[in-house]
């Protein structure tokens, strides 16, 4: 690298989505804040992911609002126009992210390696971090961490949540409940357990003494899951879902006692809060997409799946194709987890 870190004066950050990824970008960012305390930081990063993020202490949010389409690219020039970068971390493989960083101007330009530089991302840097053989999403992060000289990589996180979401959080749950949180949807629909089956899992969650409170985002896909799994229950389950911000969902997670989700965002932010998260997961492999520090939690299908339509060795992070695979779990082995955390 043609910089010394500790020459370092401003970092730009380009990393626009998904909500379990900024999840783990946060970890990342905080760890160069450690070390360099001092440092400037700009954050480029996508709309609904600042709503979260908003109010994380001394970074500056540029937001990338996708749904403007190529104007979103002169927005964001226009918003840099003039500023130099002492260091940009381009942590996103995906083609808008590529086109995103020519609009961001930086002496060292820093990407994955060439393995996992994709989308043409290799075109638009000129430093890598080292290559992993089969790191969780949350290492491949810490990689750039790594590269500026941050010696201390162990995740933290510190997301401020206002103190209003705070509150609201405690109005939902009292210190002391057992509160079960089960975050149903995943973005697509095929990553979704069956409702029924979520139902069973709520109902052994009641008669162990837990309220259960079903989360998530105002989409149709989830406000008609949540009801699914309300009609299949035989016990009070509570209803939050398109009731909630972002903080404020994140305040409901720091406060439940285990949190059920498949492949989602909300199950990295759960684990930010330092909650315990049973991890559904049938079409990733958890080993790269897990929930950080609930491995032991995870209940998986994949290696089933993954078995089952390749041969020999299988690139690290393949997916599972299907519309059904989330079926090959059952109820009992998501009880048995559940029952180890009880």
């Amino acid at each position: 690298m043609s910089l010394d870190p500790n020459t370092m004066n401003s970092l730009c950050l380009l990393r626009l989505s998904a909500i379990g990824d900024v999840c783990h970008a946060v970890a990342m960012v905080q760890a160069i804040q450690r070390q360099y305390p001092h440092l400037k930081i700009t954050w480029v990063i996508g709309k609904v992911e600042y709503q979260l993020l908003k109010h994380l202490p001394d970074i500056e949010f540029v937001i990338f609002d996708k749904s403007k389409g190529w104007r979103s690219y002169f927005n964001l020039r226009d918003a840099l126009k003039g500023r130099r970068f002492d260091v940009l971390l381009h942590m996103q493989v995906a083609l808008r992210a590529t086109l995103a960083s020519l609009a961001i101007s930086a002496k060292v330009r820093i990407g994955f390696d060439r393995a996992r530089a994709k989308e043409g991302q290799w075109l638009v840097t000129n430093h890598q971090v080292e290559p992993l053989g089969q790191p969780h999403v949350l290492e491949g992060f810490m990689g750039f961490a790594k590269a500026l000289g941050v010696k201390d990589l162990t995740p933290q996180w510190n997301i401020p949540v206002p103190e209003a979401d705070t509150a609201f959080a405690a109005e939902q749950i009292g210190e002391g409940e057992k509160v079960l949180v089960i975050c149903a949807a995943a973005s697509k629909a095929e990553r979704n357990w069956l409702p029924e089956r979520y139902a069973e899992l709520a109902d052994h969650a009641a008669s162990k003494g837990y309220r259960v409170i079903l989360c998530g985002g105002p989409t149709a896909l989830e406000k008609n899951l949540a009801e699914q799994i309300i009609a299949a229950s035989t016990s009070n389950l509570e209803n939050l879902v398109g009731k909630t911000s972002l903080t404020q969902l994140l305040a409901i997670l720091k406060r439940a006692s285990v949190v059920l989700a498949p492949d989602t965002g909300p199950a990295h932010m759960a684990v930010t809060q330092g909650t315990p998260v049973i991890g559904l997961y049938a079409h990733s492999n958890p080993g790269r997409t897990g929930p950080y520090l609930s491995q032991q939690y995870v209940v998986s299908a994949y290696d089933q799946a993954i078995a089952s339509q390749h041969q020999g060795d299988v690139k690290w992070g393949t997916r599972a194709r299907g519309e059904h695979l989330m079926e090959m779990i059952s109820v009992d082995a998501v009880i048995e987890k559940f029952d180890q955390i009880h």
